[in-house]
């Protein structure tokens, strides 16, 4: 079992910047490939990025290239999510995840009923104009 716990989300401006940081705790002998979704009001969860374990393989949301970068600290079991140049869209609640499988990221999307091991409880973004 892992738990995850999400911080750093909050109110910001259009243009500003953002940085969610999660820990995970309990069995941190596995190594878990993390990520980072994120629900909008009314829309389903969304992958925003994930990385995988070993550093080798990052994922990034089309709509966020550019300005988010995902990194992780294996040695303090967490992963951040560096948000740059916030937009209104941005608006959503995010959710750190935990999966010993990066193809399960991969496929989360192709096909979002893909299931995912473990999800932190969420922090909300809100990007105000």
């Amino acid at each position: 079992q892992v738990q995850l716990d999400e911080s750093g989300g909050g109110l910001v401006q259009a243009g500003g910047s953002l940085r969610l940081s999660c820990s995970a705790s309990g069995d941190t002998v596995t190594p878990y490939n993390m990520g980072w979704f994120r629900q909008a009001p009314g829309k389903e969860h969304e992958l925003v990025s994930a990385i995988s374990w070993s550093d080798s393989g990052t994922y990034y949301a089309d709509s966020v290239k550019g300005r988010f970068t995902i990194s992780r600290d294996n040695a303090k079991n967490s992963v951040t999510l560096q948000m740059n140049s916030l937009k209104l869209e941005d608006t959503a609640v995010y959710y750190c995840a935990a999966d010993p499988a990066w193809a399960s990221f991969l496929l989360y999307t192709v096909t979002p009923t893909q299931e995912i091991a473990y999800w932190g409880r969420g922090t909300q973004v809100t990007v105000s104009s």
